[in-house]
């Protein structure tokens, strides 16, 4: 028989906002929501909204039914277990709740005589994992972020009752555009379909000093801030580096060393393929040099720049790739994953290549965190004169606004793919080195 292992937890409770407590209350007899159907727990980051609705939804689950499934759904597994586990059996184990987290192939989570089933939904094939599920409720985290499928697919899975207690379900995001389908379809309509809509601050979270707050604050700027900081469903429109100043953030001059050296590239067959090589310094990141060769693009009047219209072969990208470098000796190549013959070739040349996170949303947000400065900043060499064009004409598309979406016109965008690439993608290595050293100073474990 196994030994059960205590739990333990550094979390405690702080008293709870007037806007938690509405949260933490809404379905009960005395409330004047009880009978209603949703609620949705909406607004700026670091709000408080998730610790109050997954503390609701677990409590309520516990007091109003037995022996039911529920329905509980991230992102993606990755960030299910980051935003919700994680806080989840923080607050269970506070509470002295036991629970049995199970990690196979249909992960879940026993509390009670409760199964909550656990889901990402981070495409359009996410719905088909819930066919066949009756449920009494779910708990839909960054749900503005789910394809609409599948949040249709979890409402319809919710229908189970214990002692007439029906099904009730759980919603919390962040805001995204004005037309999202999200907004438009149930807060714009919910009073009609008994939604409870709260809308969350920073200052509804009493665990936040002034300090902190401020300093989330200057973490964003632009669409971004007003999303996340002030919690409005606005759109994204223009440029999207708006904030990026040539007088401030092109250097004519380096530093002497770097920390460390990295290259991110874009690779395309009848696109432009860039390289850029970027050193560290401290807290602070420098675009060194471009590489930047425009195939397929329009020949021009000069022999060079029709030379440039000509496709070259995945070898000879290897061959100038080698040239690119000169006796620089990255510690890390961060290639589109999609450019596999490139990777395959730079291997086969005894390169490490790394493929690239390709998160677009957060890589620009990643990208304009640098530019405006928050916790280190983003210098390019004056002679990368691709990347710099780009900046000035890299705009978000009005079309996809208008269908509630957040993209980008694919135009002028080769060189900041590089960019992205290499920097969101080391920035997540960064981050786990750091949280691996972390868990070795505390001597290992974690809820996950």
């Amino acid at each position: 028989m196994a030994k059960k292992r205590k739990r333990t937890t550094s979390f405690k409770f702080i008293p709870f906002s007037l806007k938690q407590k509405k949260l933490l209350m809404w379905w009960t007899d005395s409330s004047p929501y009880h009978d209603y159907d949703m609620v949705i727990a909406e607004g700026a980051i670091r709000s408080g909204k998730t610790i109050g609705c997954i503390d609701s939804f677990i409590t309520w689950s516990l007091a109003k039914h037995r022996q039911q499934n529920f329905i509980v759904a991230g992102k993606s597994m990755g960030a299910l277990k980051r935003n919700v586990l994680e806080p989840m059996f923080q607050i269970l184990t506070a509470k002295g709740i036991d629970y049995h987290y199970h990690r196979s192939e249909n992960p879940h989570i026993i509390i009670g005589t409760n199964t909550y089933y656990l889901f990402g939904a981070n495409n359009e094939a996410s719905q088909d994992t819930l066919q066949g599920l009756t449920a009494a409720g779910a708990y839909l985290d960054e749900v503005a972020l789910f394809p609409r499928s599948f949040v249709d697919q979890a409402i319809g899975r919710c229908s189970a009752e214990t002692d007439g207690n029906g099904a009730k379900i759980f919603f919390n995001c962040n805001p995204a555009g004005p037309y999202h389908w999200f907004k438009t379809d149930f807060i714009d309509k919910a009073k009609e379909k008994k939604i409870l809509v709260l809308h969350f601050t920073m200052d509804d979270n009493l665990s936040l000093s002034e300090r902190t707050k401020e300093r989330f604050r200057r973490m964003f700027s632009g669409v971004f801030f007003k999303r996340y900081i002030l919690g409005l469903w606005v759109m994204a429109a223009g440029i999207v580096y708006d904030m990026f100043d040539e007088d401030v953030h092109v250097v004519d001059e380096l530093p002497d060393s770097f920390d460390r050296l990295f290259v991110g590239g874009d690779y395309g067959m009848n696109n432009p393929t860039t390289f850029l090589l970027i050193g560290q310094k401290g807290t602070d990141f420098y675009v060194i040099r471009e590489y930047y060769y425009g195939a397929g693009q329009k020949k021009k009047s000069t022999s060079e720049e029709e030379s440039q219209a000509r496709q070259k072969t995945v070898s000879q990208y290897a061959d100038e790739f080698i040239h690119f470098l000169g006796s620089d000796k990255p510690e890390y190549i961060f290639l589109d994953p999609s450019a596999a013959a490139l990777i395959i070739e730079l291997k086969k040349r005894g390169f490490s290549i790394k493929g690239a996170s390709n998160d677009v949303i957060d890589g620009i947000q990643f990208v304009q965190q640098l530019l405006d400065g928050h916790e280190g900043r983003l210098f390019v060499h004056r002679s990368c004169s691709n990347l710099i064009r780009e900046f000035f004409s890299y705009l978000w598309d009005p079309k996809a606004q208008a269908r509630g979406e957040d993209e980008v016109i694919k135009e002028n965008d080769h060189a900041l793919d590089a960019l992205r690439y290499a920097l969101y993608t080391m920035w997540h290595l960064l981050r786990k080195t750091s949280k691996r050293e972390e868990r070795r100073r505390n001597g290992g474990g974690g809820w996950i």
